[in-house]
Formats: C-alpha cells, structure tokens, sequence
C-alpha cells in the first residue's frame, strides 16, 4: 500500500479499490468517480468489462448515510451499472448529462461494406487528413502525418446504400446520481445535523446571471438559477435556460499525462460543490489520473482515492502534489 503523508488532506492507494480497505463504515461523505465503462474503449485491457458490484456493496458501506454518489458511465451499458447500484442498496436520483459537440461517431460506410460482400473493388475518389482528435494542435495534428485514401462505393447495391452507418455522433456522457438512504425514522434536516449529508448544495452551484441579463423566475434568487442535470460544453442559444459550461480536456500524454479519459479538473469541481460542503471527505475508487482529488485540492475537501495502475497512480500523485503546493496556477493537466 503506498500513501501520502498524512498532514496531506489526500490519500492515493496504489491498490485495487475492492474492499475499500483502510475505510471504515459511514465514514465518506460523498463519491465522485469515473469507473470502467465495459466497453473496450481504445482496446484498453482494463475497459473490457463493468467492475464487479461487490465495488458498490463496499461504496455502500463507507458512504454516511444520506451521502451521494456521482458515477460516470457509457450510454450502452449504464442500465447495467445503474441496476448494479440499485442492488447494492442505493437509490437513484437523476442522471446528469455531460452534453458536448466534439464527439466522434463510430460509424463506417455499409455501401463499402456491400462492395466488400460482393467482392466489388470501391473507387478511389481522393485523400484526406485524419484528425487525431483532442491531440495537441488541433486540426493541425495530423495522424502519422499521412494522408488516408476517401471511397465511395462501385458495385450498384453499394451505391444505393451509399454514406448509411452504424450510429450516430455521441453528444453526452450520462452521470448516474444516487443516494445512501436516510435511516429509518430520520429525516433529511436530522440528517444533515448528525452526519452533514442528505441534501445537495444548490447555493453553491448556481448558474450565474450574464452581463446585462434580468433576473429571471417567479422566484428569482440573487446568486443566479439552479444548476440542472445537463452540463453543456457549449451554450444553447435559446435565451432563457443556462447551462453549467466545461469544454472536455486534451490529451497531454506527449507531455505528462497519459491517461486515456481524463476528465476536466473544472467538470469535477462543480460536481464536488454540488454534493458536498468543504469539511466532506470524497471518494474516488477509480481515480486514474486524480482530477477528482485535483479539485477536491482546490475546493479544501478531503480526499481519497484507489489507482491500481502504478503509472497513473504516480501521475495522480504528482499533480495532487503540485495543486496542494502551488493552487490552481501549477495543475498539471
């Protein structure tokens, strides 16, 4: 087990989370973590499957009663993750949605597909640059520095099903919200008495008003509205609804990180401020490159977290270590 000191108010385990040894029961007071998702993202070992709910069972156990979880999942399989949670005796909230405009599709084109079937060569129409997307540069990344070859389909069925796919651009990422149940007999304002926990922290989650804009509501409050559940990375033009804004993070892993779904530091922030308050103490049973514990740091939280992998656990520590020496201005991504 390798830890940080303990005048830091962090801890790193460079161990499996399963068992969530060194907690003890009703000790946490919030989760925020960003599990594997079971898909194989990127051909990564690790994403080939959801984790056990025996993880869950254990959050169960260390979460205070009344405490909140926020779990990352994929849209394909967070009804598995959502059931796994629901069995392990926790109770869904919401779903919070990471909207955003840079997600890339996984498609390809079936008229291609069908000339491939029919053993029809497809014409060679051109070359372009692949992007290699959130990569440093841009559009001006270029994979290899090759240029790929564009077709388009030759045989007569290909052509008819010329540029159909299989599936749309994803947009969001879901993040399942739930609950520790309150004790039998106690209600929420008891709750947050005896354990600090059982409500969210809307006051400090606001959506700001913008320069010149009127206060707006039937009720309206000083601060600006309550946050909701979809958290955009670019606004919505519709002139009424705001939204929380966080563009997603690119990759630094020619620099220093090299994890592959970093998460934005500014992201984790809003969701640690709207669960918990800055005596709370924050779980991350998968903590990968540390963002949560990054702005856990910031926002004078506590926070633990369990990384198996030993290079991100390193690179977890490291910038742990650099946010709780130098503040906001010595992140390193």
């Amino acid at each position: 087990m390798s830890t940080s000191t303990q005048s830091k108010p962090y801890k790193i385990y460079n161990q499996s989370c399963y068992g969530l040894e060194g907690i003890s029961d009703d000790s946490i007071d919030a989760i925020i973590t960003d599990p594997p998702y079971g898909i194989g993202f990127q051909a990564h070992e690790w994403d080939k499957a959801l984790p056990e709910r025996q993880i869950w069972k254990d959050c169960y156990r260390v979460l205070k009663p009344g405490g909140y979880a926020l779990v990352f999942s994929s849209i394909r399989l967070m009804h598995h993750l959502m059931l796994d949670l629901e069995k392990s005796g926790f109770r869904i909230k919401d779903v919070l949605m990471w909207a955003f405009l840079n997600g890339m599709p996984k498609s390809r084109d079936v008229g291609l597909d069908i000339d491939k079937e029919l053993e029809v060569e497809s014409t060679k129409v051109g070359t372009y640059n692949y992007v290699q997307g959130y990569k440093k540069g841009g559009a001006d990344n270029y994979y290899a520095g090759k240029k790929k070859y564009r077709y388009e389909p030759a045989s007569e069925e290909g052509k008819y099903y010329q540029g159909w796919g299989m599936g749309i651009k994803p947009c969001y990422e879901p993040i399942i919200m739930v609950q520790k149940p309150l004790p039998n007999g106690v209600n929420v304002a008891q709750n947050m008495l005896e354990h600090g926990t059982g409500a969210l922290n809307l006051e400090d989650t606001r959506m700001p008003y913008e320069e010149g804009e009127g206060k707006v509501g039937h009720n309206p409050h000083s601060k600006g509205r309550v946050t909701g559940n979809v958290l955009r990375t670019f606004p919505f033009k519709d002139g009424y609804d705001k939204f929380f804004l966080v563009p997603k993070v690119r990759q630094h892993a020619e620099e220093y990180n090299y994890h592959p779904t970093k998460k934005p530091v500014e992201l984790m922030e809003h969701l640690i401020k709207l669960i918990t308050h800055e005596k709370s103490t924050v779980l991350d049973p998968f903590t990968g490159s540390g963002s949560t514990g990054v702005a856990c740091v910031y926002l004078h939280r506590s926070f633990v977290g369990y990384e198996m992998d030993k290079g991100y656990s390193e690179i977890a520590k490291n910038r742990l270590l650099a946010a709780y020496k130098g503040g906001k201005q010595q992140d390193m991504f």
